[in-house]
């Protein structure tokens, strides 16, 4: 840990040791919901809720949108905890943020702005070259474009993938044409944009960030192929190493986490990840604004790296509603 990670948890933890949890109020735990996410945020959220409350927090459990609304109009909280993946009844585009903003109620991560761009992919990779930050190349396909030109526009191997999923939800690795059929085949009945995106084989990274503190960094080494929906929520033998880099190579891939993060325009909490090119360059891939919080789960993982259990991480995301948010 450098020491300046060091000098800043330990600030974080004597801050945290001050507050008493009654100074939170009712937390409402946002989880569930109706996305392709629900699962996942599920486990999430009962893991938070029990460490909220193991902290003395009073927390409450609510599942979705319609549910939250119902707190809200009856005034049943005084902030909440965002743990809903996702977007279409998820929590991750900017629509529960907006609704929180309009009640004035604080809230974990970050505000509309970050949290609708950094759902949309595209969007997201379109704001980093525009500040100059590196991403993989990658082609957009709008609903009903060819799938198969696309992908030839950028030379195999890609992956496909939509602009506005999470958790590997509709992702197809791409090696030869022979391939293309089941991506095709989900394209067509599929509502929303997808992008194809240049494989890259280097090492595969994920940062967490905390506040202004980027965690240390998590390698990602599955046992298959590539990190699926199975090697990223079910498999036992997939392995993270954290840190994931040394020296230099860690300082500069914390550095760019921290610095696609803001330059989409979040704050609070969320997951920046990352790829390595053969070549040792660093690419920003895309953003999660809110993490998992499971067992599986890579922010707890790099957090504990640095010295914070899981029950103060979760006090610690949940402290920073306390705080005003960056403008």
């Amino acid at each position: 840990m450098s020491l300046t990670t060091r000098a800043a948890i330990d600030a974080l933890k004597l801050r945290l040791a001050a507050i008493a949890p009654a100074s939170f109020g009712r937390v409402a735990v946002l989880m569930g919901g109706t996305s392709s996410e629900r699962a996942v945020s599920l486990d999430s959220g009962a893991n938070v809720l029990e460490a909220l409350r193991a902290k003395g927090v009073d927390a409450v459990a609510v599942d979705g949108i319609p549910a939250l609304q119902s707190v809200l109009a009856a005034k049943g909280c005084d902030r909440v905890f965002n743990i809903l993946h996702g977007n279409r009844g998820g929590g991750e585009d900017g629509i529960v943020q907006g609704l929180l903003e309009a009640h004035g109620i604080p809230y974990t991560g970050p505000g509309v702005l970050g949290s609708a761009l950094t759902m949309d992919k595209i969007r997201t990779k379109q704001v980093w070259m525009a500040e100059g930050l590196p991403s993989a190349r990658f082609a957009r396909i709008p609903q009903g474009a060819d799938l198969k030109a696309a992908v030839h526009s950028l030379g195999l191997p890609v992956f496909v993938k939509p602009s506005t999923e999470g958790s590997s939800v509709g992702v197809f690795r791409i090696l030869d044409d022979a391939d293309l059929a089941p991506a095709i085949a989900f394209a067509a009945g599929y509502s929303g944009e997808l992008l194809a995106e240049q494989m890259i084989t280097g090492g595969e990274y994920t940062v967490g960030i905390l506040g202004d503190v980027a965690l240390p960094s998590v390698r990602i080494v599955p046992a298959g192929d590539w990190y699926d929906y199975h090697a990223k929520y079910i498999a036992e033998d997939t392995q993270y190493l954290c840190p994931g880099l040394e020296g230099d190579d860690e300082a500069q891939i914390r550095a760019l986490a921290l610095a696609g993060f803001r330059a989409a325009g979040c704050d609070g909490w969320g997951r920046v990840d990352v790829m390595r090119h053969a070549d040792g360059r660093f690419l920003l891939m895309e953003i999660n604004t809110a993490p998992g919080m499971t067992s599986h789960s890579l922010v707890p993982k790099a957090a504990r790296e640095v010295g914070l259990g899981f029950e103060d991480l979760c006090l610690a995301i949940l402290a920073q509603t306390l705080e005003a948010r960056r403008s």
